[in-house]
């Protein structure tokens, strides 16, 4: 089934082109034996891109013929308009990190170059670490490669735990729920609470649906079996009514809407447990806090979900591509992946990297990373698969809707689907 932008989102998405001509006011020329590129990106937090920003600098000394220059395209809610935009009035960036679930979506807009062919005349290729490949491929074709990879897990307080008499890891939903239990507390006395068990995601965009996926997948949850989109499962309602319960129950707050990767209240002690990756290290060791992190516990089997994103070249010219392919390289390379994963926290895609003693030393040094590690012997990846981005919406809205409290899991779910349905069914 062929899944192409809806006139709808083409004449929405044309309305932000004046932002798009004003803030890439950058000339994509040739000039002067330098090739110029443009690379658009989401890297949080700050500290991150710091770190990338430093790295990228080291490729363009290295490189007297091109220049990339990367723009922060903000928020991942920020981003996707933007992309659209930019892709409808003929304005694209040369390079664009994003999640691979937007795939299919840029395929459909004839919009980035096959990478096949270039990645396997690659020395690169065989570095890549084997699980990856997944998110690479639609229809048996490469259309990106991997800039870096995570999973989530649950970081936690020890001190907080501590406080609490909380002595042993919940590996149970169960267990789960009585450890937030007791770390929910009213500290000054006034009756109101101040320190909650944890924080969970709201909203209806592509990072919540990555954070609610592994307790969905824990529960026995399957989508996109035979090109079926089934958002109504024992597995998504079971996920659903545990998180809402904890929210009605005071045991866990509920994140900004889109923001449930931000660190505040953690660090700030007002939650005691949160969903994240190890993307977050560097802002935590900055803040000099006590942290650790343990595996999601499970309902009937241990589930998380693969995270990172991926590198897409956009169709511009041949020469340009051909100096986004040189960049690639460098992406995948042990000479960027290991200290990008050293100063960051993500996990390397490079096996080379991985291995090294300079990264294993760091693991070391970082235990923490040994709970990623171990889960990427059970990691998932998000399915790749034309239509993802009308699945991924809807069950966005299912999950906003039952946390909020406005429908039950089990409605929200329903009406999800009827949605869902009926903007398939217009679709050619």
């Amino acid at each position: 089934m062929k899944i192409f932008l809806k006139p709808l989102l083409i004449i929405i998405v044309i309305f932000f082109n004046i932002f798009i001509l004003q803030s890439c006011d950058v000339p994509q020329k040739e000039q002067q034996n330098i090739t110029k590129l443009t690379f658009w990106h989401g890297i949080n937090p700050p500290p991150n891109r710091e770190v990338f920003s430093k790295l990228l600098n080291k490729f363009n000394q290295s490189h007297p013929d091109i220049k990339v220059e990367d723009f922060y395209i903000g928020q991942p809610d920020q981003q996707l308009p933007k992309i659209l935009t930019a892709i409808v009035g003929k304005q694209p960036p040369d390079m664009l990190w994003y999640t691979p679930q937007l795939t299919s979506q840029l395929v459909e807009l004839d919009a980035i170059i096959p990478l096949e062919k270039w990645l396997n005349n690659s020395p690169r290729k065989t570095e890549i670490i084997p699980s990856l490949f997944e998110t690479m491929e639609l229809n048996r074709q490469i259309y990106s490669i991997p800039f870096a990879t995570n999973n989530t897990a649950i970081f936690y307080r020890p001190s907080l735990f501590k406080e609490a008499g909380i002595q042993t890891i919940p590996q149970t939903w169960e267990e789960l729920q009585k450890a937030a239990e007791k770390l929910t507390k009213d500290l000054d006395g006034d009756g109101k609470i101040d320190q909650h068990g944890m924080l969970l995601s709201l909203g209806k965009e592509e990072w919540v649906v990555f954070v609610w996926l592994p307790l969905m997948y824990s529960a026995g949850a399957e989508f996109g079996q035979n090109n079926q989109f089934n958002l109504v499962q024992d597995g998504t309602i079971k996920a659903l009514e545990f998180g809402s319960n904890l929210v009605k129950n005071n045991l866990a707050i509920l994140s900004p809407p889109e923001r449930g990767y931000e660190l505040d209240n953690f660090i700030n002690g007002k939650v005691a447990m949160q969903i994240t990756g190890p993307w977050t290290l560097g802002q935590l060791n900055q803040t000099k806090i006590d942290y650790d992190a343990f595996p999601i516990p499970k309902l009937e089997k241990s589930a998380t979900v693969l995270g990172g994103e991926n590198l897409f070249v956009f169709k511009t010219t041949p020469l340009r591509e051909k100096a986004c392919l040189e960049f690639l390289e460098y992406i995948l390379s042990e000479e960027f992946q290991t200290p990008w994963a050293i100063k960051t926290g993500y996990l390397p895609i490079n096996l080379k990297s991985e291995q090294s003693e300079e990264y294993q030393a760091f693991v070391k040094e970082n235990p923490v990373l040994n709970i990623f590690l171990q889960q990427m012997k059970w990691v998932r990846s998000r399915p790749i698969m034309l239509g993802y981005n009308h699945l991924s919406e809807n069950l966005g809205r299912a999950i906003e809707s039952s946390l909020l409290g406005e429908k039950s899991p089990e409605e929200a779910l329903d009406t999800a689907q009827k949605r869902l349905e009926l903007i398939l069914q217009d679709l050619p």
